[in-house]
């Protein structure tokens, strides 16, 4: 079935006239690397749909302080039964019981063979009791939109909006995977001469770290086999885009840009990204600005066209220092180095990177077959159906972070989008993994960008999914890990990029947030601040996030209060979901050993209700 099938004449109208301008956008403002991952305990695949406080709770406590008229929250978040108001004893117990259940190491890590010899033992109709009984009926909402419905429809009662993602995952071997991995990322050039190019080793794909599945527990992985699964993968965002219009004024859909095309072009342009931003920061270095922070280097134009004559550049390079935008003030900082890129009727021709011996542009491979060049347009063609659906649907888009050797080119595109999309509200939404050394450089640098050209920041931030995976290759293959030293490091990472951001937010009221994160601190965190920088949760702007089954007592207290917050809802048949479900178990086990919070408000709710004779309570 053709990218367009489907799509309705809307959606399609104009595709081409953004088609265009994302890829002109992507040659002409080629932006720094941009690497980003959310962390272990973190959350990744989040875009959720936006709930309606209905229900008050008394959790809510209003204060005033130092004559301010801005009443002040605070949220009490171990108050059981306005915390778990929206869950009969029933499903307390299923939690319960399935929580404890992560604990266990044995049953963790056999996950997929216990359910494998349960299906054969029970048969399929008794497995699948079985399983919406447990794991199935705490981490998936359901098998079809239809079935999905009284759930959603009970958690926008009491606050809790969600995002509708079809779980269905492939289920490949490790050989399998790494197959598809090398045949999908590796061009014809570099087959016939795979030493004759200027590629760097972390930007190609290497056989032991082929099946991105390996120590990945938070997020999805997708795997290119052709266009057509591609064109499929759109399909299903589509239906996904339209359910989270359809449950909701404002909803939130969340997509991988890993789904939409052959990674082969993701690799490339991430590739070109980190190099022309290596440039950057060499010349700057050469002017002695080395040591500054990334926007406060300003490169003099003079003393850099002295410098490229001293190597004896010509053309390229040479001819952009004459526009009139740069010549006003004689210097230029790292955005202004984004129109530096002229305009190329091939994408193939955007991926070029400087040689710092000569100053000369040259190609980061020597060749592109046709097919390749088709390839590439296919991919923005499908982002671009993507965005125009969102827009005609009243859905934001969150873009999912991926590993940071697809990043820069993911985060890039996002932000063309952002630039086409976020002129009157925000409609796409970057994530941004906090895990990562350069997460404050990428997230000030894009909120500066949506400064001077007045277009809405969206951002999710997440602390990072794929933390173990990214250091093994880095020391494996040998370049500098991108993952910051510890936990307390990531954490100190997340509250300095959400802080810049809120901080936007109250100055400018143009920026919004989606805090992804099952840490209570984190959360508390920005109650703080909102209250600090006088940001209510009427303004919505600043949203919270978490997955189905986890941490009902931070979201639903949240919802109750008046805030946006969500949850992700998977779906799927039961078969299909398996590979989900097991990686929720390994996500739990690590999550219930570091925090036992969660069981012990549980049982406190369910000894509550036996003691006040409501043990067979069910919400309204």
């Amino acid at each position: 079935m053709p990218y367009s099938a489907g799509v309705p004449s809307r959606a399609r109208a104009g595709l081409d006239r953004n088609l265009r301008r994302l890829a002109v956008c992507a040659g002409r403002r080629l932006l720094s690397a941009r690497p980003h991952a959310p962390g272990s305990r973190g959350v990744e695949d989040l875009g959720c749909a936006v709930p309606r406080a209905d229900v008050q709770g008394d959790l809510i406590q209003q204060s005033r302080s130092h004559g301010s008229s801005r009443g002040k929250i605070s949220i009490d978040f171990e108050q059981t039964e306005e915390a778990y108001k929206s869950k009969s004893t029933l499903e307390l117990l299923r939690s319960l019981l399935v929580f404890k259940l992560c604990s266990y190491d044995l049953v963790v890590d056999k996950n997929m063979e216990i359910m494998s010899l349960s299906k054969k033992l029970l048969g399929q109709s008794l497995f699948e009791k079985a399983m919406k009984a447990t794991f199935y009926g705490q981490f998936v909402a359901g098998e079809d939109h239809q079935s999905i419905r009284p759930l959603i429809q009970k958690n926008q009662t009491y606050g809790v909006g969600a995002v509708l993602d079809y779980s269905v995952e492939e289920d490949l071997t490790q050989e399998e995977a790494e197959k598809k991995e090398m045949d999908s990322c590796v061009s014809v050039a570099e087959k016939e001469s795979p030493d004759d190019d200027h590629r760097e080793k972390k930007y190609k794909a290497h056989r032991k770290f082929g099946d991105r599945r390996g120590g990945v527990i938070s997020a999805r992985t997708y795997f290119y086999a052709d266009e057509a699964k591609c064109d499929q993968h759109m399909e299903t965002f589509l239906n996904c885009i339209r359910a989270s219009g359809g449950s909701s004024e404002d909803g939130f859909s969340a997509i991988k840009m890993t789904a939409l095309g052959r990674p082969q072009f993701l690799l490339q342009f991430s590739e070109v990204l980190v190099k022309w931003r290596r440039f950057f920061s060499f010349l700057a270095a050469k002017q002695g600005k080395g040591g500054m922070d990334v926007l406060e280097q300003k490169l003099e134009l003079d003393k850099l066209q002295a410098y490229l004559e001293r190597l004896g550049s010509e053309g390229d390079l040479q001819s952009w220092f004459t526009g009139e935008k740069l010549g006003s003030s004689g210097t230029i900082d790292l955005l202004d180095w984004n129109s530096l890129i002229d305009d190329r009727t091939r994408i193939s021709n955007l991926l070029v990177v400087p040689n710092l011996e000569t100053g000369e542009l040259e190609p980061l491979l020597k060749k592109f077959t046709d097919e390749e060049e088709k390839q590439m347009k296919r991919m923005l063609q499908r982002i671009d159906v993507l965005a125009k659906h969102a827009v005609e649907h009243g859905v934001r888009l969150m873009v999912d972070a991926e590993q940071t050797y697809f990043q820069p080119a993911i985060s890039r595109l996002t932000l063309e989008m952002q630039r086409i999309f976020n002129r009157q509200k925000p409609i796409i939404f970057n994530t941004y993994q906090c895990y990562l050394k350069e997460a404050f450089d990428n997230v000030s640098m894009d909120v500066e960008l949506s400064r001077r050209e007045d277009w809405f920041f969206g951002a999710k931030l997440v602390r990072g999914a794929y933390m173990y995976q990214e250091r093994s290759r880095a020391q494996e293959i040998g370049y500098q890990d991108p993952i910051n030293p510890d936990y307390e490091a990531t954490n100190q990472m997340y509250h300095k990029c959400l802080d810049y951001v809120l901080e936007e937010i109250a100055a400018s009221r143009k920026a919004n947030v989606m805090v992804a994160s099952h840490n209570l601190d984190t959360v508390k965190f920005t109650l703080e601040r909102m209250n600090e920088l006088g940001l209510t949760p009427t303004e919505r702007k600043v949203y919270f996030g978490q997955l189905l089954g986890m941490c009902d007592q931070i979201s639903f207290p949240l919802g109750q209060a008046g805030f946006p917050v969500y949850k992700y809802v998977p779906y799927g048949p039961v078969n299909e979901v398996i590979p989900y479900l097991s990686r929720r178990a390994q996500e739990n086990r690590g999550f219930m050993k570091g925090a036992q919070t969660e069981r012990q408000l549980l049982w406190k709710e369910v000894l509550r209700r036996l003691a006040s004779g409501e043990v067979l309570y069910r919400p309204a």
